[in-house]
C-alpha cells in the first residue's frame, strides 16, 4: 500500500464499503466443467484460488470480442485475488506468454483478442471497496459494471458520468482501459477525467498506486531504486525537454478534440505543473494508464470521482433532417443550447429498427423517412427552464433552415428513444447476406466545427469505391461512428478493409483529428499510429512500452508493435458459406449459418441482472461466458465454418464444445426480444438438436419426454 493509501485508510473522510459485490455471482460447483489438458497449465491451475481452463469450448468463446478479429487464446483464467495475478505474472514470465486482461469483451478494435492467457476479472473482481462519506468518490474493483455502480450511487445523489451504449454490461476496468466516453461526453468528458487513482500490478510484481503526485513527491520518486522510480525517471527524461514537448504538441490530435485515444497519452501527461509552471494540475500517471488497454500493467482497483445526479427535468428534441450534411450543420446550432448530449442516427440504423421486435415500438417519435435524426438531450433544474430551452432550440433550428420535424419527447418515453439509439450497433448486424457494416474506421474524431467538412470528404472517399457507410452516434463531440458495408468473406473485402483504413487515416491526419475517439487502437489502428503521431512520437511510445513492460507480457500486439490490421480476421478471404439441410426455414437470414453470424459480440446477453429482462438466464446464474448467447453463437459459427479445433470436416454438430455450450440454454426466447441483433438461440438450439438427431436418431430420453402424457396414461 502506498503512503497515500495508508493516509487515506486512517482518514475520517471515507468509509470502508462492506465489500459490496456488484454483478453476477459465480457458482463454484460449475468450475469443474472446465478442464485443463496442458500439463504446464495444470500446475498453475492447482496453485491459484480462482479458476483456469484450456477447454476447447472456452477457447472458442473467448477467441473474439465485438470486433472483426478472431484468435484462439492458450487458456482462460478467472483470478480470485491479487495473489492469483502474481502467479499468472510469474507463469507468463517463465513461459513467455502474454496476459490479456478482459472484462465484458465488448471492445471494437480487438483489444482482448490474442493467443495468450485471457485474464477475465469479471467473475471475482466486482466489489465496491470504499466510498467517501459524502459519496464524492468511490473505490471499485475493475469488474464492477458501470450501470450497477450508478444504481449503488443513486440513493446518495451521485453518479459516474461516462456512459457507453454497452453500459448495462461494460465494466469500469474496460472503461479505464479504453478511456471510454459515451453519449454524454459533451458534459462529462471521458473516463480519464474521473479517475483519481489506480492500483496497478507492475511488470516486476510490485503493487503500486498511481495518483496525484506533487512536485515534492515526484522528486522523491526520482530518487528511489525500485521499478516504480524507474517509470518516473523515464517519463521525466522524456517530457522535461521543451523541444520534445513541442514535437508532441504539434503531432498529437488538436487540443480542441476532447475525445482522443491516440496511442499512449503523452500529451495528457505533459500538461501539469511540473512541465508547465502556470498549470494548477499535478502529475498523475493514471492519465497515461487510461486508454493503455492493459498493455502497461494489471489494474486491481480504481478510485473514481463522482458527480451530482443530472438535473431531473429532461426532454429530447428529436430533429429530423433530409441529409446527413444538414444534420451536422444543425449539430453546431444545437451545441449552442447547452445540451447534455447530441446523438445522430442515420436512415440505415432507423431502417433496421423496423425489423427488430424489441425496437419497433420505440419508433413512435419518427415522422416520415428522415435521412438523419439528431437526438438533443436537454436537462434543466425546473420544468419552466426545460420548456424554454426546448422552444429556443427548435426556434433556432427553424430560423437556420435546418430540419423538417422537431418532436419533443418527455418523461418515460425518453428511455425508449435512447434504447433505440443504443441498439444501433447490434441492429446493423441484421443486414441480410455476407456484406455487413464493419467496424474498421468507425471511431474517428475531429473538432466538432470540422465535422460537416470531414464527413463530406469521408463520403467522397467511399463514393470512389462505390461504397456506402452507416453514420451514427456522437455528433455533439465531433465523433460519428462510421461503418462502411464490406463483405469480409471475399478477398476484395479484405482489400477494402485495409484500403479504406489507410485512406481515412490520411484524412483524419489532414484534419489533425484522432483516429480513435473512444474505442482505442487495439490491433486495428495500431498499425497507423506512426502515421498519426509521427515517427519520433511513435518511437517514444514504443520506448515507454518497453520500460513499463520489458518482456512484453501485458496484452502484447496492441497499440504498438501490432500485427498487420488485416490478419486474424473473423472471416477468411473467399470463405465459403455452407448450405445445410435444415429442419427450420432460414430464408430471412439467407441460411442457417448467416443467422448465426448475425451475432457481432456486442454482449447484451451479459447484461447485469439488475438491468432487468430475461436474457440470458444461464449466464445470470453462472457468471460464465460459456453459458450466454454470444458464446453459443461463436461456437456454432466456428463449427459450421469448419474452423473449430478438433473438427472433422464442416458442420460437425456433435462437437463437444457445442454440447457444453448448449447444455444450459433454456430455450427461453429472451434473446429474440432483447438481443439487438435478434439472435434467436432457442431456434438455433432446436436446429442443432435436429441436425444431431437426423444423423444419430432421437435418444430414448427425448422420446420418453416427448410421449410423457401417453406413458403416464
Amino acid at each position: 500500500m502506498s503512503q497515500r493509501s495508508k493516509f487515506e485508510a486512517q482518514s475520517a473522510d471515507y468509509q470502508e464499503a462492506a465489500v459490496i459485490q456488484l454483478g453476477s455471482r459465480h457458482q463454484p460447483e460449475l468450475a469443474g466443467q472446465h478442464s485443463v489438458t496442458d500439463p504446464t497449465l495444470r500446475e498453475l491451475a492447482e496453485s491459484i484460488q480462482g479458476e483456469l481452463s484450456d477447454a476447447k469450448a472456452l477457447r472458442i468463446a473467448y477467441a473474439t470480442d465485438a470486433s472483426s478479429y478472431r484468435e484462439y487464446p492458450r487458456a482462460v483464467c478467472w483470478p480470485a485475488s491479487i495473489r492469483d495475478l502474481l502467479k499468472l505474472l510469474d507463469f507468463a514470465r517463465e513461459e513467455q506468454v502474454g496476459l490479456i486482461p478482459r472484462t465484458a469483451g465488448t471492445s471494437l478494435a480487438g483489444q482482448v483478442v490474442g493467443n495468450g492467457i485471457v485474464v477475465d476479472i469479471s467473475r471475482h473482481f466486482n466489489q465496491v471497496l470504499a466510498v467517501a462519506e459524502d459519496y464524492s468518490w468511490v473505490r471499485v474493483q475493475p469488474g464492477v459494471i458501470r450501470d450497477d455502480l450508478n444504481r449503488f450511487l443513486a440513493p446518495h445523489g451521485r453518479y459516474f458520468g461516462p456512459e457507453t451504449s454497452t453500459a448495462s454490461r461494460a465494466m469500469i476496468g474496460g472503461m479505464v482501459g479504453n478511456n471510454s466516453c459515451g453519449s454524454n461526453s459533451v458534459v462529462y468528458g471521458s473516463t480519464r477525467e474521473h479517475v483519481l487513482e489506480l492500483e496497478v500490478l507492475l511488470a516486476d510484481g510490485s503493487l503500486t498506486t498511481f495518483g496525484p503526485t506533487s512536485k515534492d513527491d515526484f522528486e522523491s520518486k526520482l530518487q528511489g531504486t525500485g521499478f516504480e522510480s524507474r517509470l518516473y525517471r523515464h517519463i521525466d527524461e522524456l517530457l522535461a525537454s521543451e523541444a520534445r514537448r513541442a514535437v508532441i504538441e504539434s503531432n498529437f490530435p488538436r487540443k480542441s478534440i476532447a475525445r482522443r485515444n491516440t496511442g499512449y497519452a503523452l500529451d495528457m501527461l505533459m500538461h501539469c505543473n511540473r512541465y508547465e509552471p502556470g498549470n494548477s494540475d499535478v502529475f498523475n500517471f493514471s492519465r497515461l494508464l487510461c486508454g493503455s488497454e492493459g498493455t502497461l500493467g494489471l489494474i486491481t482497483s480504481i478510485k473514481l470521482s463522482t458527480v451530482p445526479l443530472p438535473p431531473s427535468f429532461q426532454a429530447l428534441v428529436c430533429a429530423h433532417f433530409s441529409s446527413i450534411d444538414e444534420s451536422l450543420k444543425a449539430n453546431l446550432v444545437a451545441l449552442q443550447h447547452e445540451p447534455s448530449a447530441v446523438e445522430l442516427m442515420d436512415h440505415y440504423v432507423l431502417e433496421r429498427t423496423k425489423d427488430s421486435p424489441s425496437q419497433m415500438a420505440n419508433r413512435f417519435f419518427l415522422e416520415g423517412e428522415p435521412a438523419a435524426v439528431l437526438v438533443v438531450d436537454i436537462r434543466r433544474d425546473s420544468a419552466e427552464a426545460l420548456e424554454n430551452s426546448c422552444e429556443s432550440l427548435v426556434a433556432a433550428l427553424r430560423e437556420s433552415g435546418f430540419g423538417y420535424a422537431f418532436p419533443i419527447v418527455r418523461g418515460n418515453d425518453t428511455s425508449r428513444v435512447w434504447s433505440l439509439r443504443k441498439a444501433g450497433l447490434g441492429l446493423l448486424s441484421n443486414l441480410p447476406g455476407d456484406a455487413k457494416p464493419v467496424p474498421v474506421i468507425e471511431d474517428t474524431a475531429v473538432d466538432v466545427n470540422d465535422l460537416p467538412a470531414y464527413i463530406f470528404d469521408f463520403n467522397r472517399i467511399l463514393s470512389r469505391y462505390n461504397m456506402s457507410a452507416v453514420h451514427y452516434a456522437h455528433a455533439g463531440s465531433g465523433e460519428l461512428h462510421l461503418r462502411p458495408v464490406i463483405d469480409l468473406k471475399k478477398a476484395e473485402g479484405h482489400r477494402q478493409f485495409r484500403q479504406i483504413a489507410q485512406e481515412v487515416a490520411g484524412l483524419v491526419k489532414q484534419y489533425q483529428g484522432s483516429l480513435s475517439g473512444e474505442h482505442g487502437d487495439g490491433r486495428l489502428r495500431g498499425e497507423f499510429l506512426e502515421q498519426m503521431v509521427g515517427p519520433e512520437c511513435y518511437q517514444w511510445m514504443k520506448e515507454l512500452k518497453r520500460v513499463w513492460d520489458p518482456e512484453g507480457l501485458f496484452n502484447p500486439g496492441k497499440i504498438v508493435d501490432t500485427p498487420p490490421m488485416d490478419t486474424q480476421l473473423r472471416f477468411e478471404p473467399e470463405e465459403q458459406t455452407h448450405d445445410f439441410q435444415t429442419g427450420f426455414r432460414w430464408d430471412r437470414s439467407l441460411g442457417f449459418q448467416r443467422a448465426v453470424e448475425q451475432c457481432n459480440g456486442a454482449g447484451a446477453c451479459r447484461k447485469s441482472a439488475a438491468a432487468g429482462g430475461t436474457m440470458c438466464p444461464s449466464y445470470q446464474a453462472t457468471g460464465d461466458e460459456l453459458h450466454n448467447t454470444r458464446a453459443r453463437a461463436n461456437i456454432l459459427r466456428e463449427v459450421m465454418s469448419g474452423k473449430a479445433p478438433g473438427l472433422n470436416g464442416v458442420g460437425n454438430f456433435e462437437h463437444p464444445a457445442l454440447e457444453q455450450a448448449m447444455d444450459l440454454c433454456l430455450s427461453c426466447k429472451g434473446c429474440t426480444g432483447e438481443c439487438p441483433s435478434n439472435v434467436d438461440m432457442a431456434r438455433m438450439k432446436s436446429e442443432w438438436q435436429y441436425q444431431k438427431h437426423r444423423k444419430h436418431g432421437i435418444p430414448w430420453r427425448t422420446k420418453l419426454f416427448g410421449h410423457v402424457n401417453r406413458l403416464n396414461r
